[in-house]
């Protein structure tokens, strides 16, 4: 399966915004957009410059929501396309379909400090899904599904680790945690409200209707 590989600190660069692709690190002195935020490239400085198309501003949109949530374009057209099926407006079911990955939803609850890190967790068959083994990040939870970490799992350093920072993470309102257990429960779909994302969803409807 293909992966990005480069620097993933240059992608933040590339769209002009931190979208904490590193974690723990984007909040230190460390991340390297706080201290050099203009985009990669010797004409960088021109890039900058150069006002924009709406065409342009669509484009740098979509690229922020592949990159936040780790997705390669073909898969990213994918859940545009289903998006489209579902009733109801077509870039808050978008948002709701990429919220509802396994990945991310890890990532919600806080068992990692970044999205990358929990589709290597996943990846690795440290969950279980309503009590069954998933190794899928892009697999989409349900209302009522149940999150909890496989029993060899709890014996990591990882794990134990987790224990002990685990409240100071916040879990938004469609999950919930017993942090004591780490499992995790999906009360219900997420809404527009329960999501908080750095793109415009509308710029990637206008871009993919085009």
């Amino acid at each position: 399966m293909a992966r990005y590989t480069e620097a993933k600190c240059r992608l933040c660069r590339r769209v002009g915004d931190k979208l904490m692709l590193k974690g723990e690190r984007c909040f230190t002195a460390k991340c390297t957009f706080e201290r050099r935020s203009t985009p990669p490239g010797y004409s960088a400085s021109a890039r900058l410059r150069r006002k924009k198309s709406d065409r342009g501003i669509q484009l740098r949109e979509k690229q922020k929501a592949r990159y936040t949530y780790g997705i390669f374009e073909r898969q990213f057209r994918k859940f545009f396309a289903e998006a489209m099926r579902l009733p109801g407006v077509t870039g808050e079911n978008f948002v709701a379909l990429l919220e509802r990955r396994l990945d991310n939803v890890i990532y919600r609850l806080g068992f990692a400090n970044s999205r990358s890190q929990a589709r290597q967790l996943v990846g690795h068959g440290h969950f279980l899904l309503n009590g069954h083994k998933t190794d899928i990040p892009s697999c989409l939870v349900k209302s009522g599904d149940v999150i909890a970490w496989r029993e060899r799992s709890t014996q990591t350093g990882y794990y134990k680790t987790l224990v002990e920072e685990i409240n100071d993470r916040t879990i938004p309102g469609w999950l919930v945690l017993d942090s004591q257990k780490l499992v995790g429960r999906v009360l219900n779909l997420p809404t527009q409200d329960d999501i908080e994302v750095k793109f415009d969803e509308k710029a990637i409807v206008e871009y993919y209707s085009r």
